[in-house]
């Protein structure tokens, strides 16, 4: 039997929204095994969307277990995992008992929609009764909204992890009953994994790593700290939160599996972790994640930037305890690769998500068909709850490859309409926009893009930026490799692979008589479904 090379690699756990993958990084970023491994999702309503955490659980562990396999047949000891980070699908909501460690329910993910009549009871709230700034001294309708906004760097919306656990605690007599005996403990699914990881029931630490806690409507964006004032408006108990953790620290150390003993080092929400992983660790770099939705993040470094054009404030990532945060304006599209999904699962229109750039290549333009992929609402810049999906300009000359292509579009409009508010909000304009994620993998859709938006797009060669930055964020926790996040100078080496660059060729006129057209398809598909207060 021939004996196993002792290394040192770094791992990254990377939950998303419909798989779990383990990938084992050396100091270049290069692969040196991985695993990934699709999890069961659950729609039992229209506009809902569920998981079941012990099944992410399960899968975490099997795909470490598989890498691990992977890496020891490549002839590497499976001691040379030093460290482990995670990164995470960032507002699905988790709610377990603290007595018996399982889940209450199943999980809200971040897609679900559901809670339109919650979001609505709060802004009546906000109108009526406000939220309260000071002892006594309470605020309401639009200084009610900003005075959120201020605290948060959101705005109330199906999207945040706080309504959702709200509708839980409203809804399911198990969660209620839990939060009244003071027996409920609430995560995203950082905080169920690492809490399962280091023992679960049996002393699992229950941490919240803070991107993910900027998405719960919660977090004192400013302070770094869970705030009264929204627990009080929103109805919680202090005792269900998680404490508080930076996005590199070791938090403590995996239980069990052929890890077991080595310490978690990572956290970071998955939007963040590309953000980390493509090193926009300045001010003024920004990123766009194309897989289930798209999401883009703009560093404004250690200021926090208020959006007054429909863009969230949130936490970029915290290098380490007590560290000052990172901050980044975010834009968040709820649909674009699941778009995709709905063409071959539901459509029929393809037999692989990658046979979509054959298609939409097949045709020169989308006939006149405009997509506006609605089907949970519509996030940044819009953030319209009531909006339906809607195809619109067809005829009978259109076919499935014209519809194949205005998906494209649809993505390619959304991250411009993104784009034009952070150029609005930050007095800066984009030269270049770095990108990563499932969509980006075709030549079409990355060529559509650079059409529609104006710009340069840059792919680069090793894509899995979200995974690498919680790599990143875990392997400068004990210093591996010499990397100190606070420091992008000890990040040099990494992923120098190279990227491919693609350059806009459309008339300027034609650009910008696409994005009207598109503007006018948005009007249409809002408000079709209102939620209502009760």
């Amino acid at each position: 039997m021939s004996i196993l090379k002792q290394g040192e690699f770094v791992g990254s756990l990377d939950c998303g929204t419909t798989s779990v993958r383990f990938i084992i990084f050396d100091q270049y970023a290069n692969i040196v095994s991985q695993h990934q491994s699709e999890f069961p999702q659950y729609y039992p309503n229209p506009g809902w969307h569920e998981h079941d955490p012990e099944e992410i659980q399960e899968i975490s562990e099997q795909c470490i277990t598989q890498a691990c396999v992977k890496l020891e047949e490549a002839g590497w000891a499976k001691e040379s995992v030093k460290v482990i980070g995670i990164t995470n699908q960032r507002e699905t909501t988790v709610a377990w008992s603290r007595t018996t460690g399982k889940p209450l329910c199943k999980a809200i993910v971040w897609t679900d929609s559901r809670t339109k009549n919650t979001v609505a009871h709060f802004e009546h709230l906000l109108a009526t009764t406000g939220i309260e700034v000071e002892p006594g001294k309470f605020k309401t309708g639009e200084e009610g909204v900003e005075a959120l906004r201020d605290i948060t760097g959101l705005k109330l919306s199906t999207y945040f992890s706080g309504i959702k656990l709200r509708w839980m605690v409203d809804n399911y007599s198990k969660v209620q009953k839990a939060h009244h005996e003071d027996d409920l403990l609430f995560g995203t699914i950082e905080s169920w994994v690492v809490y399962n990881f280091t023992g679960g029931v049996h002393g699992g630490i229950h941490v919240g790593e803070v991107t993910n806690a900027s998405r719960t409507l919660l977090l004192n964006l400013h302070k770094l700290a869970w705030d009264e004032r929204l627990l009080t408006f929103f109805g919680f108990r202090r005792s269900i939160l998680p404490k508080l953790v930076s996005s590199s620290e070791v938090y403590g150390h995996l239980s069990h599996g052929p890890l077991k003993g080595v310490p978690i080092g990572g956290l970071i929400g998955d939007q963040q972790g590309a953000l980390v992983g493509n090193k926009c660790l300045r001010q003024g770099e920004a990123k766009c994640t194309y897989g289930t939705g798209a999401f883009l993040l703009f560093c404004t470094g250690k200021n926090i930037v208020n959006s007054s054009h429909g863009l969230l404030s949130t936490v970029a990532y915290q290098p380490g305890p007590g560290a000052a945060p990172v901050y980044a304006l975010e834009g968040s599209i709820g649909v674009a690769g699941s778009a995709i999904k709905w063409l071959r699962d539901s459509m029929g229109f393809i037999k692989s998500a990658s046979e979509i750039n054959t298609l939409a290549a097949s045709v020169p333009d989308s006939g006149g068909v405009f997509f506006v992929t609605a089907f949970s609402g519509l996030l940044a810049p819009y953030w319209d709850p009531g909006a339906a999906g809607l195809l619109i300009g067809l005829s009978s000359y259109t076919t499935p490859a014209h519809i194949a292509r205005a998906t494209m579009e649809a993505t390619a409009f959304q991250t411009r309409a993104v784009l034009e508010s952070m150029k609005l909000d930050s007095r800066a304009k984009l030269e270049h926009l770095k990108v990563d994620g499932g969509m980006t993998n075709g030549d079409v859709c990355m060529e559509i893009l650079a059409n529609i938006g104006g710009f340069d797009v840059v792919r680069p060669d090793m894509k899995e930026s979200t995974a690498l930055g919680s790599a990143l964020l875990a392997g400068s926790a004990i210093r591996l490799f010499g990397w100190d996040i606070s420091k992008p100078a000890t990040l040099a080496e990494v992923n120098t692979q190279g990227s491919r660059t693609f350059k806009p060729h459309i008339p300027e006129e034609d650009r910008e008589k696409g994005f009207t057209t598109w503007l006018r398809a948005v009007e249409r598909s809002k408000g079709w479904d209102e939620g209502v207060y009760e």
